[in-house]
């Protein structure tokens, strides 16, 4: 079972429809416009059709599989006094004392440009139960930072 939000829903529910409704199509008429050309086994437009068919159709059953399992959460109703899905989370790195705000989302709607992280992601990790006061160390690449969560809301 997947959260998502209704935005991300909405999102992978219209990539759905334009891999399914425009992509699909396009492809399968390259695949008979290289199969018109002759010999197949030397065709290499009809074998990177193909490949591109594969490749698409794959993102077509991943999609679907994760619609299939998702719910959509109404995050109206989640409370911000611990840190979870949906909420944005203000910390400070203790280290650097630089403040940061981010929010915790699935992994399907990370984005660090909109400061959305995923909550399989160390930081998101670490902080999710949390309270506001709290303070955590998180091991990441770059090393083990010391965060203190500031503010949460939803």
């Amino acid at each position: 079972m997947e959260y998502l939000s209704q935005e991300c829903y909405d999102s992978l529910v219209a990539e759905l429809k334009q891999l399914i409704e425009v992509d699909l199509p396009r492809v399968k008429g390259e695949i008979q416009e290289a199969r018109e050309k002759g010999d197949l086994s030397e065709n290499f437009e009809y074998h990177a059709a193909k490949r591109s068919q594969g490749i698409l159709l794959s993102r077509i059953r991943f999609k679907q599989r994760v619609l299939e399992h998702a719910r959509v959460m109404d995050t109206s109703q989640l409370g911000s006094d611990t840190v979870g899905l949906f909420r944005k989370v203000e910390i400070t790195n203790l280290t650097t004392n630089t403040k940061m705000a981010y929010t915790i989302v699935n992994p399907h709607e990370a984005n660090l440009k909109e400061s959305k992280i995923s909550i399989k992601s160390p930081i998101a990790e670490a902080l999710v139960g949390k309270s506001v006061g709290d303070t955590v160390e998180v091991k990441v690449p770059a090393g083990i930072l010391t965060l203190r969560i500031d503010n949460i809301t939803v």
